[in-house]
């Protein structure tokens, strides 16, 4: 065997070595969460240490007690999963419409200070959101918007839009002028321009920008605890989850199911948009 095969059958098994020891990392510790969400508390407090078990230990009770109301004695995450469910939805939307316009004025207007714009979107990012939590409370206070799902997704939409137009403009700078003159040729105005010839080039990179403001408004908890803590009804899933988490009556059994409840939807997009991802470059690959 000459050196060449050798090496070519040893990175051969060293990738799928390296592909077990990620999935390892990365799937074991939902996988231990999913377990202990279905195991009962009397028999996780007699064996700690217990990872797997039969079938017949399962229980659904901890989702039951989550999901149900807290006026019929649950945890009331169904109201939470809609709450973030709205405004995550919402503040992916809106992002959207305001970063897919302006990522494309600054990649192909012409105007004093183009090339330097795009960092000052970033540069929202050197204020740690600490820094900004008391001054937006006071002012959305005094605007009546504190206590609102309406107000948190303000507060969202703020904070995506400045990297959602810097990630959008550096995928529309890969798109050649020639088919924006082409179409200006046929008579297209530049949202016809936009809606019809750069939006559908530009699939991919949009569904990843929506997934991130989705990630970040789901799990966000800062500004919905300072926005949102006075009324429960009006509560996400990451502040239920953290009152599961502090809460001493409530066992960790619960709090697991807490945690799938939050992670799954999460897991469950993701995979959604991969598989979005790559039809959407692969119709790009096929118009040629």
């Amino acid at each position: 065997m000459d050196r060449a095969t050798f090496e070519i059958r040893l990175f051969r098994v060293l990738r799928w070595v390296v592909i077990a020891i990620l999935l390892v990392v990365t799937l074991f510790p939902f996988l231990y969460m999913l377990l202990l969400s279905v195991r009962p508390i009397d028999e996780l407090l007699q064996n700690p240490g217990r990872l797997w078990g039969g079938l017949s230990e399962w229980t659904l009770t901890t989702y039951r007690e989550v999901l149900t109301s807290a006026d019929d004695g649950g945890q009331g995450f169904v109201q939470f999963l809609t709450n973030s469910a709205i405004v995550s939805a919402a503040a992916t939307i809106l992002t959207l419409l305001v970063s897919i316009p302006g990522a494309y004025a600054v990649t192909r207007l012409r105007f004093v200070g183009r090339k330097q714009v795009h960092f000052l979107f970033l540069a929202v990012y050197l204020f740690p959101s600490i820094l900004l939590a008391i001054p937006l409370f006071v002012l959305f206070t005094r605007l009546g918007l504190r206590g609102s799902l309406a107000g948190l997704t303000i507060v969202y939409i703020a904070q995506t839009v400045p990297v959602s137009i810097y990630m959008l403009r550096n995928y529309l700078s890969t798109i050649p002028e020639s088919l924006e003159e082409a179409a200006a040729v046929d008579g297209y105005t530049r949202l016809q321009t936009l809606r019809k010839v750069i939006l559908p080039l530009a699939a991919p990179a949009v569904m990843a920008n929506a997934l991130y403001i989705f990630m970040i408004a789901w799990n966000e908890f800062l500004f919905a605890l300072l926005f949102l803590v006075e009324d429960r009804a009006d509560w996400t899933v990451s502040l239920g989850l953290a009152q599961l988490s502090g809460g001493i009556e409530v066992s960790k059994t619960v709090l697991m199911a807490g945690s799938v409840v939050l992670t799954l939807p999460i897991v469950i997009l993701f995979f959604a948009a991969e598989r979005l991802l790559t039809e959407g470059l692969t119709a790009g690959a096929d118009k040629g």
